[in-house]
């Protein structure tokens, strides 16, 4: 095989379609863009979604739903994490300058991922049954 003797399946390349090219063409005269209006001229163009001034479906419809800005605010925190602070007693601010949780974190929640084999104070933290069971198992306790 010579790389001069290599050539495309039959069908696989087609000429372009020369618009506005006659009559015989198909696509003379006005090129496929029908007669008048914004969309015939060169240079017509409209943003995606105008309606051609009437109110867009976009702004139509209702609203729906809705998004609570503190949605993220509370930070979720493993049993495993816990093991692994310095620290016997934790709350929110032990979390933060230890690196668990981020700074801007306004809460966090224990949740039972992992295990803990040290007696540890929760203080001011969220947690969940389970975490709660765990710590307390371990000979932690919790304070609200």
């Amino acid at each position: 095989m010579e790389l001069n003797s290599i050539k495309s399946a039959p069908g696989a390349k087609h000429s372009k379609r020369r618009v506005g090219r006659g009559i015989g063409s198909g696509l003379g005269k006005t090129g496929g863009r029908g007669h008048k209006g914004q969309k015939s001229r060169s240079g017509g163009f409209h943003k995606v979604g105008f309606e051609g001034g009437q109110m867009p479906l976009q702004r139509r419809l209702p609203k729906r739903g809705f998004i609570s800005l503190t949605c993220n605010d509370t930070v979720e925190v493993r049993l495993s994490d816990l093991q692994k602070m310095p620290v016997d007693t934790i709350d929110l601010l032990a979390l933060k300058q230890a690196g668990v949780v981020r700074a801007g974190a306004l809460s966090a929640k224990v949740f039972l991922c992992g295990e803990i084999g040290r007696t540890v104070k929760l203080q001011g933290l969220l947690i969940t049954k389970g975490a709660r069971a765990a710590i307390e198992a371990a000979g932690g306790s919790v304070s609200e």
